[in-house]
């Protein structure tokens, strides 16, 4: 069940956010002056196949794997990273989002949802 992720590092300059997560999901949400949803980042299946969608107001959708940044040379871990992956498995995205999403605030839950059902080329609902 995703959960709000209390005192959320703000950065200035950009809109405010709130985070919420559970073993799957990060979502990351994008939020106006008002209060109402800018965009998000779904981030899913963090543990074997890591992805995140992302659709914000005014550059609508992205969808990439996460490489995590192992270790290639040296003995620290690169900061993770978004690289191309077209695919997008939205049924599937959007039944665990649903089975996930009974904590999160309506406007958050509602958006999310419609969007992962909007997303293009996927397979319609």
């Amino acid at each position: 069940m995703l959960r709000e992720t209390p005192n959320v590092r703000q950065i200035p300059g950009e809109p405010p956010r709130r985070w919420f997560a559970d073993e799957f999901f990060d979502l990351i949400v994008w939020l106006e002056t008002d209060g109402s949803v800018n965009g998000f980042q779904l981030c899913y299946d963090r543990e074997f196949h890591p992805r995140a969608l992302t659709w914000t107001k005014t550059a609508g959708y992205s969808h990439n794997a996460i490489d995590d940044g192992d270790i290639s040379t040296g003995s620290h871990k690169s900061s993770p990273v978004l690289v191309s992956d077209g695919l997008f498995n939205t049924k599937s995205v959007y039944d665990r989002f649903e089975q996930a999403a009974g904590l999160l605030p309506e406007e958050i839950r509602k958006i999310v949802s419609e969007k992962i059902k909007e997303f293009p080329d996927a397979e319609k609902i």
